[in-house]
């Protein structure tokens, strides 16, 4: 019998697509992202069915939707009333301990966004990096906020330690830390702790690395903050602005973090950073790769790196995540298993964070598809690829619902808040600026049919239903509101003064 792989899952947060090299992208320098394509796979049809940060990652570590998982955004938890409250209960057990469970030693670091805050996942080790901290308890537990508090108190000061939010979210900043101390930083020395630690151990590693960057703020640290020239970069790509603002929650989320009147100079200067950081990340990432390279396992080792979501970044008039379209929802894909898999390839398989729970165990030996495919197999050509991929927002039978329906050609968006639906051709059109629903109506109506289907067979979604159709609600805009992300930690909640 052939030995069960090591399986290293690295993620980034907020990394669209195409900014990265190997996806095309020739201005963002990322020399290990595009070695790591070189050692395997480049799947360029992959998305978050979720595209916000905590659905995402409950989908990763349980492989499901959320109509099982219950997370449709980052408001909270949405059960229905048969769903038990024990997350294992209702997903399965986590991917961590069911890979402890396969044989495997364990290890997690970085950000897992999880509720409770301190949630237990399984891991044999696990050493957490949040973004924020609501109390003393969590930055106190936070064990980046410890190493900087132990190891470099002159840094102790800083209330926040990846950057400046709130009014600050969307301006070009640099990090307040050198780059041999950032999160980043920490998180790829801690990775490379534990791979080596793997030399005394004879199980197989089932590592996970999570990088909270390049999430706003957009704080890359010297000299990356000067590295690209702002009017080296594109302006965002705009459709008409009825078109990109059909989905309310864009202009509302635009005004929430204080980016409602971003120009292109502005958007140029955001999007230099944005590439420093990448580039930063993809330097730490390379720490990491070499790492596994110096193991004998090397070739038998499976790594995946992908993104929970992307970022608008000014394109459809919009920043920030949690839409349907391609720069929020499709996401990084590579995977490589020199042993197994070709190398420097494309795939356009259609997939998704879903599948990583039975890439893990696939490759391990004991596949577990739960709500994904069998994505190994797919790639390889031993399995059926995905036909239609389905990708839900918002809780259902409430006007913030939102259903996607992705094919090989076609893209089919519907938003329950005024019934308002879009369908984008993404083979002749993948910057999604022509909508093409009401000139085809007959393409919208059978990528509707398959949402309806679909719905129809998860009682959680069933209040997402009305009357045989997707239900939908009078339009209504949301009121506007301001985010205010201070250090409520340090029982800092707000400016010092308002009016």
């Amino acid at each position: 019998m052939a030995q069960a792989p090591s399986i290293l899952f690295i993620m980034c947060d907020q990394l669209r697509a195409d900014a990265i090299g190997a996806y095309g992208n020739g201005l963002v320098r990322t020399p290990n992202l595009n070695r790591l394509a070189r050692r395997g796979l480049l799947c360029t049809q992959a998305y978050s069915t979720c595209p916000v940060c905590m659905p995402a990652r409950y989908t990763i570590r349980t492989g499901r939707e959320p109509y099982h998982t219950g997370y449709y955004d980052n408001g909270g938890l949405h059960l229905s009333e048969s769903q038990p409250a024990d997350p294992e209960a209702r997903c399965g057990d986590y991917l961590p301990r069911t890979m402890r469970k396969l044989g495997y030693r364990t290890f997690g670091v970085g950000k897992f966004h999880t509720a409770p805050w301190n949630e237990e996942l399984g891991y044999e080790a696990q050493l957490r990096s949040e973004e924020l901290w609501n109390t003393a308890e969590q930055r106190e537990g936070d064990d980046y906020v410890r190493f900087i508090q132990e190891r470099h108190p002159e840094y102790g000061h800083l209330e926040q330690l990846h950057g400046e939010r709130t009014e600050m979210y969307y301006m070009p900043q640099t990090s307040p830390l050198p780059a041999e101390l950032t999160v980043e930083a920490w998180a790829a020395d801690r990775a490379v702790e534990f791979i080596d630690a793997a030399e005394d151990d004879e199980r197989p590693y089932f590592g996970f690395v999570s990088f909270i960057g390049p999430h706003p703020p957009l704080a890359p640290p010297i000299p990356f903050n000067r590295m690209y020239n702002p009017d080296a970069m594109p302006n965002p790509v705009r459709g008409d602005r009825e078109t990109d603002w059909m989905d309310e929650q864009l202009p509302w989320m635009n005004h929430l973090i204080w980016a409602e009147d971003i120009d292109d100079p502005r958007a140029r200067a955001l999007k230099a950073r944005y590439y420093g950081e990448i580039t930063y990340i993809d330097q730490c990432l390379g720490r990491v790769l070499d790492a596994v390279e110096r193991r004998p396992d090397a070739d038998n080792t499976l790594i995946c790196f992908f993104s929970d979501h992307g970022d608008h970044m000014g394109d459809h008039h919009a920043w920030q995540k949690e839409s349907f379209f391609e720069a929020s929802a499709r996401v990084p894909f590579l995977i490589s298993w020199p042993s197994q898999l070709p190398r420097g390839e494309e795939r356009d398989d259609l997939l998704c964070l879903t599948d990583l729970f039975a890439i893990a165990t696939g490759a391990a030996g004991r596949l577990e598809e739960r709500d994904g495919i069998d994505a190994l197999g797919s790639l390889t050509g031993s399995a059926k690829p995905r036909e239609r991929l389905f990708g839900w927002y918002g809780q259902p039978g409430e006007p913030t619902f939102k259903v996607m329906v992705r094919d090989p050609e076609w893209k089919y968006i519907y938003m329950a808040n005024g019934g308002r639906e879009q369908l984008f051709h993404l083979r002749e059109d993948p910057n999604e600026l022509r909508e093409l629903a009401s000139f085809l109506p007959d393409v919208a109506a059978r990528l509707r049919q398959a949402a309806r289907e679909e719905m129809a067979k998860h009682e959680a979604l069933a209040p997402a239903l009305a009357d045989g159709d997707l239900r939908s609600f009078p339009f209504r805009a949301r009121e506007l509101t301001r985010i205010r992300q201070f250090d409520l930690s340090r029982g800092v909640a707000d400016f010092t003064i308002n009016g």
